[in-house]
């Protein structure tokens, strides 16, 4: 049996044979066989096994950030408040719905070095038709992510059609989109959003109350464990290994507990922000996406191996475009939302560390360099990974030059763990 050029099992699961040795199954339907006949004993055996082979997941992101938390928190008891968790939230959503779009670009194994020059670009169209035009706000917005989504599709269509190399391109549009934005700002250089806009308000103003928050987080959990016991059921009826009841009930708790937290200490303050709400949102619809579709199921396929992929009948062009235009779109609306959190739009708008931000946020994540592997949760984690340096640093006075030496330093960590993750897991027959 081999296994599917997407690089994933999900294909082969329900296709293997029950009675067929464990030995020569892949590693992943090892695990599932594993946890269905130990229970909760064999999904820590399989946890660890995972771990010991080099298939980190996201523990490498998630222990990072407890010891970046931990830091800081010994360093200025206010990092860890309410008020201050709060802020970070919305310093995270722009820079992490930008990393969303590079999260998918690596999956394919490219880069989009013009991420921060698209969302400054999109940020001035909404400032100069929205204030100085008098155009609609959903028009302005609406042409604002439609730019990106254009722009998108131009470096698809550049990559698939010359084949030249998407380094390349989106160098070209780093400076050109630049230009364009200084072109688009003119003179004034700087243009103010009404403070009493929609948008504005929506981005620094709106809060979800607390019972809002806790029944959103009821409905979350309810919602996992009904899709798990049902997924648990259709197998145990097609005669297939099955989770146990268990083990489902026990990740709903921990789901519960993981969401339940950092609600509770964000209603000391403010409480959940609809605008990082928004990028949750569109965190979990990416990864339902990349995981439980035809077209994200594609992407992982191109990115772990583009011949095998084409013999496949998939339409390598079409993914390219897709991906592209994606990743714009998703700059072009964190500038929009960096904009609205600012209320203003500037020359420097999408410049300085945007770039740097939203790549690094997405590696430090854990999405491979290489291809093939990332999950839209790593633009979450690495976001707040990020925002969390540079919130923690301005809270203790340093000046930016140590703020981009220790993201550097995280960068280079996180790259070496991936790099040699990946050797453990070629050695174990999980890549």
């Amino acid at each position: 049996m081999t296994t599917p050029v997407d690089g994933s099992t999900a294909a082969v699961q329900d296709t293997v044979p029950e009675a067929q040795d464990p030995a020569a199954l892949p590693a992943d339907l090892q695990d599932e066989r594993l946890i269905a006949s130990h229970g909760v004993s064999g999904a820590i055996s399989a946890f660890t096994s995972r771990l010991r082979s080099g298939d980190l997941g996201s523990v490498p992101v998630v222990v990072g950030l407890i010891i970046i938390w931990a830091v800081f928190q010994i360093a200025n008891s206010s990092f860890l408040s309410s008020r201050n968790l709060v802020n970070l939230t919305l310093q995270t959503t722009s820079v992490g719905v930008i990393a969303l779009g590079i999260v998918l670009v690596l999956l394919l194994g490219e880069i989009d070095l013009s991420v921060g020059s698209v969302s400054g670009l999109a940020a001035a169209v909404l400032g100069v038709t929205f204030v100085n035009e008098g155009w609609p706000l959903l028009l302005s917005l609406l042409v604002g992510a439609l730019l990106g989504l254009v722009i998108g599709l131009f470096y698809g269509a550049l990559y698939t059609r010359f084949g030249v190399p998407s380094f390349v391109i989106t160098l070209a549009g780093l400076l050109g989109f630049l230009g364009l934005q200084l072109l688009v700002l003119g003179k004034e250089g700087t243009l103010n959003i009404p403070f009493d806009s929609p948008i504005v308000k929506f981005a620094t103003q709106s809060f979800l109350s607390p019972a809002v928050a806790y029944g959103l987080v009821v409905v979350i959990v309810a919602a996992y464990a009904f899709s798990r016991l049902r997924n648990r059921g259709a197998r145990a009826a097609a005669g297939l290994s099955a989770v146990p009841t268990t083990v489902v009930a026990i990740k709903a708790a921990a789901l519960a507990l993981v969401l339940l937290i950092p609600v509770a200490v964000l209603n000391g303050d403010r409480g959940v922000s609809s605008m990082f709400l928004l990028f949750v949102g569109l965190v979990v619809v990416t990864d339902f996406m990349i995981r439980r579709t035809r077209w994200g199921r594609s992407v992982v396929a191109v990115g772990g191996n583009v011949e095998a992929a084409r013999r496949a009948g998939i339409n390598v062009r079409m993914i390219y475009l897709s991906v592209f235009a994606a990743c714009s779109t998703f700059a072009a609306v964190g500038g929009i939302l960096a904009a609205a959190r600012l209320i203003a739009v500037n020359q420097n708008s999408g410049g300085a560390d945007t770039n740097l931000n939203a790549i690094a946020a997405a590696v430090i994540g854990g999405t491979s360099l290489f291809g093939g592997r990332g999950s839209a949760y790593s633009a979450l984690l690495g976001a707040l990974v990020i925002m969390s340096i540079s919130n923690g640093l301005a809270l203790l006075s340093l000046d930016s030059s140590v703020r981009y030496m220790v993201t550097a330093g995280v960068l280079l960590i996180a790259v070496t763990i991936d790099s040699l993750s990946r050797r453990s897991r070629q050695a174990h027959g999980r890549a």
